[in-house]
């Protein structure tokens, strides 16, 4: 990687082309200098999702310690769950076939629903068929022209993108800062608002500061939306999420969480007051416009759901891996940021050249791990995000650790 290494996705947002449908010739050529990088992404996993699989980058296939995939609870290849999925798919067809809204429900749709309202403590669930669309979508069914969506500085995406959507007005607050929240809430008095954040932060795997941003919002009397993607039947007793963790259920009006993490399938999920999901439902265009989830999906994350609720067993080994994953990081002299996740950074720096080249030297050595570049992170916290399963072995851990010091550590030490 030459000079390319100076440039970032961020520098082709703006096109050089006259043209909508010619890509910018900036972006072609700087991708063809930089091939070898931009073969880091894409990867194709050659098999299921398992601790240990085969993995092929640029050509070159490598067996691999797999830290890249938010199978947290190890479910993605669990025999029940594979079942469950299997009978929907002899039973039920390869589709839905049709939005929610006009012929895609089926009873199992209806069933998942049911489970999450019990399973979260709520009066009743939709689900969406993607993560982003539910995300997105939540936000554009609740806000309009003229309202507010305050957002901690750190959310996804989806939830950006969804306030934009809506034409509310979005503000942000610095993250996790209790004051910082108040100031928007006091500069916004008067206007509808909603204040969204993060139940695990998705990049630094931190959690939302719920003890000391949720008495702000109740100040003000306005409502919070948690996205507990990375965090639900992760945290709490039950695996309610960070909002159990905290026990602040109560407090927190609307939940969303995604399906392709802990749950290890595909989909989102929102839980809430039955009279406010039922106006939802109309006015969320990713779920009436969209086709449902096929019923397979739907059937393996209700099993998912089951499984991961009958006991703690999968929570205590998440966490007893995640504590010694960390501690031996710590003790190498990784950089991890706040985690107190299982979403473990490994930091870099501003180093856009040794991120890819660690990447390509890591995969070769027998560890999987994702570039994070800018704009996802900030131009000084380029890094690795590791994602601990229960599903991941001692020896597991210790294979990716010894990696780990013998690339990232290696390379800090002679610079």
């Amino acid at each position: 990687m030459g000079r390319e290494a100076e440039s970032s996705l961020a520098d082709f947002y703006f096109s050089d082309s006259d043209d909508p449908l010619v890509p910018p010739e900036s972006f072609t050529r700087w991708t063809e200098e930089g091939a070898w990088a931009m073969s880091m992404y894409e990867p194709q996993m050659l098999g299921g999702v398992a601790p240990r699989m085969n993995i092929s980058r640029a050509g070159v296939t490598s067996r691999v310690v797999n830290l890249s995939s938010y199978n947290y609870l190890g479910l993605a290849m669990h025999p029940e769950v594979i079942e469950a999925a299997t009978r929907a798919l002899r039973d039920y067809g390869t589709g839905a076939c049709g939005s929610p809204l006009l012929s895609g429900k089926s009873n199992l749709h209806r069933e998942l629903e049911l489970q999450l309202a019990a399973f979260s403590g709520r009066e009743d669930a939709m689900i969406f068929n993607s993560g982003f669309a539910g995300g997105m979508g939540t936000l554009t069914g609740l806000l309009r022209k003229g309202d507010v969506a305050i957002l901690d500085a750190k959310s996804h995406l989806c939830s950006i993108d969804g306030a934009k959507l809506a034409k509310a007005k979005l503000m942000f607050f610095a993250h996790n800062d209790p004051d910082s929240l108040d100031e928007a809430l006091q500069q916004t008095a008067g206007q509808r608002r909603l204040i969204v954040v993060e139940g695990v932060y998705s990049m630094d795997g931190d959690t939302a500061d719920l003890p000391n941003l949720l008495p702000v919002a109740e100040k003000h009397g306005v409502g919070v939306l948690i996205d507990e993607a990375h965090s639900i039947l992760c945290y709490g007793a039950h695996g309610r999420g960070v909002i159990e963790h905290y026990g602040v259920e109560s407090r927190v009006a609307l939940q969303f969480a995604t399906f392709s993490k802990a749950f290890a399938g595909a989909g989102s999920f929102t839980v809430g007051p039955r009279k406010l999901l039922q106006y939802m439902r109309y006015y969320i265009n990713p779920y009436g416009f969209s086709c449902a989830l096929p019923p397979s999906v739907v059937a393996g994350v209700s099993k998912a759901l089951e499984i991961a609720t009958r006991d703690n067993s999968l929570r205590e080994r998440l966490w007893a891996n995640t504590r010694y994953f960390r501690e031996q990081a710590v003790a190498l002299g990784l950089n991890v940021g706040e985690s107190t996740s299982q979403v473990v950074p490994i930091i870099i720096g501003s180093d856009r050249r040794r991120l890819y080249e660690l990447t390509a030297e890591m995969h070769a050595k027998g560890l999987f791990l994702a570039p994070v570049d800018y704009p996802s992170v900030p131009e000084d916290g380029l890094r690795f995000r590791v994602a601990i399963t229960a599903a991941h072995a001692r020896e597991d851990l210790d294979l990716a650790l010894q990696i780990l010091e013998d690339t990232v550590v290696r390379t800090a030490r002679q610079t």
